[in-house]
């Protein structure tokens, strides 16, 4: 699979809202989505609203998630929606490049669920697995698989770094591997101090999202927590909104 496109952007006289991972949390979006639409009244010039990636997977209403971010952005914003590793999973499924059983167990089964689809009475329907797998391949929609092969993986300015999961520390942002922006942890943990550029992902749950360093974490398991968390980056300063 091709290396995912990375974003420059200039956010001079821009107010930024990160968005965490949403996983099927449709109704905490559109909450957090209202908080964010009257925290924005106080500040003018272009406002951008940047989601971390996994929409999808363990919450209940993935697909209604992806209807939603294929829509109109909120009136007076722009949006800019990153892929994260549960995206890519889907699609590696999709491909036919990952067996069903291990995405199903890491959220996917939720996801069918959203579709409508179970796999346990589509067993009862087709004898064999690849029919059930063309099944589910053509009932997922055409335009949910392109918005998720097109979705860019970072969102880079002069001093911010918007990405899903972290960054190698060390290695030039052009020359980030997809696998580590998806899926860092620990690596990128520990040398946190060392960044010379604010980083602010989603991927490794937190309870309460803090200043780590130069990275913020802001993954608050909406799924579990029923919290989903933005950050909003304006004037040097940010400020943590809840769902």
């Amino acid at each position: 699979m091709a290396a995912r496109a990375r974003l420059d952007i200039d956010l001079q006289d821009t107010t930024v809202y990160a968005i965490g991972d949403v996983h099927g949390c449709y109704r905490e979006l559109r909450s957090l989505e209202q908080k964010i639409l009257l925290d924005s009244l106080r500040f003018q010039g272009r406002k951008i609203i940047i989601m971390l990636g996994d929409y999808i997977d363990r919450g209940p209403q993935s697909a209604r998630v992806l209807d939603h971010l294929l829509a109109p952005p909120p009136k007076g914003f722009q949006r800019i929606c990153l892929a994260g590793n549960h995206e890519v999973a889907m699609l590696h499924y999709l491909d036919g490049n990952l067996s069903r059983e291990p995405w199903l167990a890491a959220g996917g089964l939720q996801t069918l669920f959203s579709y409508s689809l179970d796999p346990q009475r589509l067993a009862g329907l087709y004898e064999r697995s690849a029919e059930i797998d063309r099944h589910i391949r053509d009932v997922i929609p055409a335009e949910h698989v392109s918005f998720l092969r097109g979705l860019p993986i970072m969102v880079r300015s002069r001093k911010f770094v918007f990405v899903h999961a972290g960054i190698r520390p060390g290695v030039d942002l052009a020359a980030q591997d997809d696998r580590d922006l998806l899926h860092i942890r620990s690596d990128f943990f520990d040398a946190a101090h060392l960044l010379d550029r604010w980083v602010v992902h989603g991927h490794t749950p937190v309870d309460i999202p803090r200043l780590e360093g130069r990275r913020l974490g802001i993954d608050t398991a909406a799924f579990q927590s029923g919290r989903l968390t933005a950050v909003r980056i304006a004037d040097k300063q940010g400020r943590l909104i809840f769902s």
